[in-house]
């Protein structure tokens, strides 16, 4: 900033200009918000068994599983399901991400604050981290897992 003092025209021009940057990032910002809350993506696993849908969050909010899940372990299925949702969610990051580019821009530190932050929490951990709970004992006993072995209604 310079220290020259501004006559009033310069100054009302400046203010203008400040003003009308200020009215653009704000509509720009609205269609950013308003085409994350419409976003939503539908991920097919490859071997067809499940569909998943995730909205703009990354919540899951739709699963249609098909009959290719009888000719599989429930252990598979579920793994399944679960890596459907992690390459929905990589997918809605990419969609969020270009919807950030076309709007606000990726130039100012907001737009490169605001798509990382969305990137990060719907990529969430690497594909290969095992979750904390993967190891925690259950507190069963093998007799207990034996019992679910004969119950058709318990998924593992």
């Amino acid at each position: 900033m310079d220290d020259r003092v501004l006559n009033p025209d310069e100054a009302r021009e400046r203010l203008d200009a400040w003003k009308g940057r200020i009215d653009r990032l704000a509509a720009d910002t609205k269609t950013m918000s308003d085409r994350f809350q419409q976003l939503q993506v539908t991920r097919r696993d490859r071997d067809g068994m499940a569909e998943v849908t995730v909205d703009s969050s990354g919540s899951l909010v739709g699963l249609r599983l098909t009959r290719a899940i009888e000719r599989s372990a429930p252990d598979v299925v579920a793994a399944t399901i679960m890596s459907t949702i992690r390459e929905a969610k990589a997918e809605l990051a990419e969609r969020t991400q270009e919807i950030v580019e076309e709007t606000i821009g990726t130039e100012s530190a907001a737009g490169r604050a605001i798509a990382e932050r969305v990137g990060q929490r719907l990529r969430g951990p690497a594909e290969d981290d095992e979750p904390a709970y993967a190891n925690r004992p259950t507190g069963r006993s093998d007799e207990d897992a034996d019992d679910d072995e004969a119950d058709p209604t318990i998924w593992r």
